[in-house]
């Protein structure tokens, strides 16, 4: 499968490298005229809710773990 995708690739950019392309005629830019008034953006009153932060000590119960290496007998 990975030859033959390699044995495509290899043949797209043959076939890319075979083409002659020659540029006929110089791109340019549309002339634009704009002509604008002033705009308003909408106006919003938010009002968010009122929030009362505090804290709290709290016991938790963490489980032990214990992990047991291999010994290293490299000397």
């Amino acid at each position: 499968m990975k030859k033959i995708i390699t044995a495509i690739a290899a043949l797209g950019c043959v076939g890319l490298a075979a083409c002659d392309v020659d540029k006929t005629k110089n791109g340019a830019m549309p002339d634009v005229d704009v002509n604008v008034s002033g705009g308003q953006l909408p106006e919003y009153n938010v009002q968010g809710p009122d929030v009362n932060v505090g804290t709290e000590n709290k016991t938790v119960q963490v489980p032990t773990v214990d992990v047991n290496l291999p010994n290293d007998n490299k000397q």
